[in-house]
């Protein structure tokens, strides 16, 4: 993941995609105002990741070396706060083991080694757009597992985000691209409804200590699968080339752990606590935005007219099933009997 899944955590609830801010009260203005700031600029830190990851793999790192690295450097950056928020209460860690796993498992490593793979074969942007699909995958798990039909709203949502994947994709031209980079990067959407879905059962928690627990978990696991020889450790000293220059091999993962993991996941917390989920998680979504400018600016990735066109629909059908999906599970909420199915189905 890119990443973009952790910031949500904070303002989760019971029920996935439920409008609840932290506070239980809506936003005030001044809330409001610094708090959609404050998500900008984690979206924005969230969104460099693919820039700073590219050159580190052009230069010989493998993926998963690369997502050790970030994943552990991040883990013990976040471990001090962590602490402090849990104030000696470590049994919660213990009571809520096992959403702790499963979002380490596929939500951080699974995402991350799936995303940063997908960037050997495809442009960061298109990256970044394929793997925002998770949000429809929630909606159809929700829907098998509850048997709850969508509304319009995100089922409208739904088909233009297919369409615009369409337009994105270009089947004129697919032959000439390689589907290992297609097909690692919905492997990414997979691990990102996968954060969704845990995400949904950090009530008990301090946020800041789940993902710092998340990530650790994440790391040993990489540890552990690489030393095994299921996964390429492979990683170099040699410089990188970036910003127009070469530089040293730490200064990509430096960014990688520090600005565009543990500092975007404390602003999008704080974010997601001002605005609320609904509004925090909208602006999430230009992470995709930001790493397409990201890659411009950076890297000199110039998106065609063709991917500016199919992101912009892809991207606007993904909005669209969001706040759709939102709609849905609060007006499920109206009915005890329909948000219990709910909870049920989703409940880790």
């Amino acid at each position: 993941m890119s990443e973009s899944p952790e910031r949500l955590s904070a303002a989760s609830v019971e029920v996935p995609s439920v409008d609840v801010p932290a506070t239980g009260q809506p936003a005030g203005p001044r809330n409001s105002a610094s708090g959609l700031l404050i998500a900008l600029l984690s979206a924005a830190m969230f969104a460099t990741a693919g820039s700073f990851a590219k050159p580190l793999l052009e230069a010989g790192w493998s993926p998963a070396a690369a997502v050790l690295v970030r994943l552990g450097m991040a883990s013990l950056v976040l471990a001090v706060p962590a602490a402090f928020a849990l104030r000696g209460q470590w049994h919660v860690l213990r009571d809520r083991w096992r959403p702790i796993l499963i979002y380490g498992l596929f939500a951080c490593a699974g995402v991350q080694v799936a995303y940063f793979n997908a960037l050997t074969f495809l442009p960061v942007g298109v990256s970044s757009l394929l793997e925002y699909l998770g949000v429809v995958l929630v909606v159809l798990w929700v829907w098998a597992t509850t048997r709850r039909r969508p509304g319009w709203v995100t089922l409208t949502g739904m088909v233009v985000a297919i369409a615009g994947l369409v337009v994105l994709l270009n089947p004129g031209s697919i032959g000439v691209v390689d589907p290992r980079g297609f097909s690692w990067a919905f492997m990414a959407a997979a691990g990102m409804a996968v954060y969704f879905l845990t995400s949904a059962s950090t009530s008990g928690i301090p946020p800041v200590a789940f993902v710092s627990a998340g990530l650790g978990v994440g790391t040993l696991t990489l540890l552990v699968v690489g030393l095994l020889g299921f996964l390429p450790l492979q990683a170099t000293t040699a410089d990188v080339t970036m910003l127009g220059g070469s530089w040293p091999w730490w200064t990509p993962l430096a960014e990688l752990a520090i600005i565009a993991a543990a500092l975007a996941y404390v602003t999008g917390f704080v974010g997601a606590r001002r605005l609320g989920a609904t509004v925090a998680s909208f602006v999430g979504l230009t992470e995709v935005v930001f790493a397409v400018g990201w890659a411009a600016l950076l890297i000199g990735e110039l998106p065609t007219w063709g991917q500016i066109v199919g992101g912009l629909v892809l991207l606007s059908g993904v909005a669209a099933v969001e706040t759709g999906n939102r709609r849905d599970a609060l007006a499920a909420t109206r009915t005890p009997e329909r948000a219990d199915s709910t909870n049920q189905a989703v409940s880790v």
